[in-house]
């Protein structure tokens, strides 16, 4: 039996103040309605982080999973880019 496509994010470690959590904000530019213009929207997801690798400014793929609490959907799979030092 075959598991579902998962939906896949990429953004920025903004928070990992947390135990085994961190808020990943993904920003996406969409055309606003009435003028056309590109603008960036962005939406912050609490992804879990199982051994608290992620530090502020990582570049992250986050991956949805089973619900893991209140609104905890989302995991880190895997760490694009570190944050510069």
């Amino acid at each position: 039996m075959e598991r579902g496509n998962r939906k896949s994010r990429i953004g920025v470690v903004v928070s990992n103040k947390m135990a085994k959590t961190v808020v990943v904000k993904v920003e996406r530019r969409v055309t606003e309605p009435k003028y056309g213009k590109i603008v960036k929207r962005a939406e912050k997801y609490k992804a879990h982080d199982e051994n608290n690798a992620c530090q502020i400014g990582d570049k992250v793929r986050i991956v949805e999973t089973r619900p893991m609490s209140k609104d905890k959907r989302w995991r880190v799979a895997e760490t694009l880019e570190k944050a510069e030092v």
